[in-house]
């Protein structure tokens, strides 16, 4: 198992090779597709696969290749075709299938989608401009940060966003779980036959008693409950050492070996305003085709709706997402919506 310095290496190499990538001159960016798929987690690397297959006239843009698949060393067991395979190698194989179709691929953000006439204007923090007749979303989520002083400092150094990813990295040390929601509960449940102390920090003046889990974690004998305490500072030299706290108006330093940083997280969907119609935690509603409730945009996995956020999950629904939308640019907006209702508009 490797421990977490040769996580933060390996982060850092293919975020270098990324990068080369990006300089790469592969072939003349186009400005007018019939499809655009943003996004190139689980979701956009399957919906990019079948595009290729279906010759579809389309590009992809996105920040990176593997999405958040890439910050999961620690072993998938429920994927299936494999008994065993970490997220890491799991992305690499979607990477080199991905590769192997050669798809237009723009390494940019997406700034706003604007409907047209014709169907959709896409811009991109770059400054460049694309229109389509369609679009799959598939941006997945962010981790939500502290926004403390040593987070960025110490990432890959001690930091985690998920402890199903890193727990067992952790094992026998002192680790702290900032968050009392269900996050920070799921994280310390994970710990919990791994790491010799685990602290959960939560800023309220109580965790989620509503969980079925916290009556499980708060009695463990390892899991010390600081509430109504406000995490100030992550501290360390090469690595993480320990966390500064302020509780009962005091500050102190607890010494740690690992923070895992579980105040939850959001759908990566910033850049649609109030295009289409979105959930209380703005993510897209999808209906059973993946449709929006705009015609033509089309979305998949963890910026959805759909309620399990799982890797499997992630890749089906954005096969389900590219189909719906070829079906769209085939059959055309007034017979596809005999077929794919979209959801009545609230916005």
């Amino acid at each position: 198992m490797k421990n977490w310095q040769n996580l933060g290496s390996l982060a850092q190499a293919r975020n270098q090779n990324e990068e080369a990538e990006k300089n790469k001159p592969k072939f003349k960016i186009k400005r007018v597709y019939d499809l655009i798929i943003i996004g190139c987690g689980p979701s956009g690397l399957a919906a990019s696969i079948y595009a290729s297959r279906q010759k579809l006239d389309f590009c992809v843009i996105t920040k990176d290749v593997g999405g958040m698949t890439n910050l999961n060393p620690y072993p998938i067991e429920n994927y299936l075709g494999y008994h065993y395979v970490t997220g890491v190698e799991l992305e690499q194989k979607f990477e080199e299938h991905f590769r192997s179709f050669n798809p237009p691929t723009i390494y940019d953000k997406v700034r706003k989608i604007e409907k047209t006439n014709q169907g959709f204007l896409v811009t991109t923090e770059s400054s460049n401009f694309f229109d389509c007749k369609a679009v799959v979303i598939a941006t997945g989520r962010i981790n939500k940060p502290l926004n403390v002083p040593g987070e960025l400092d110490f990432a890959g150094k001690g930091i985690s966003f998920c402890a199903h990813c890193d727990a067992p990295l952790f094992r026998d040390k002192v680790v702290a779980v900032v968050g009392g929601g269900r996050t920070g509960l799921d994280s310390a449940l994970q710990l919990l036959n791994i790491a010799k102390k685990v602290y959960l920090v939560e800023i309220g003046n109580k965790i989620r008693e509503e969980e079925p889990i916290a009556k499980l974690v708060k009695t463990a004998s390892k899991v010390e409950v600081l509430t109504s305490t406000k995490v100030l500072e992550i501290v360390g030299d090469n690595v993480v050492r320990g966390i500064k706290i302020l509780k009962d108006k005091k500050q102190e330093i607890i010494k740690v070996d690992g923070i895992f940083i579980s105040v939850g997280y959001g759908p990566n969907t910033e850049f649609l305003g109030n295009l289409v119609r979105m959930n209380d935690r703005r993510e897209i509603i999808i209906n059973e085709n993946n449709m929006s409730s705009v015609p033509g945009i089309f979305a998949a996995g963890d910026c959805t709706s759909v309620k399990e956020k799982q890797v499997l999950v992630a890749a089906g629904e954005g096969v389900k997402a590219l189909i719906s939308a070829s079906e769209f640019l085939h059959l055309g907006k007034a017979n596809i919506l005999k077929v794919v209702i979209p959801i009545k508009s609230k916005r």
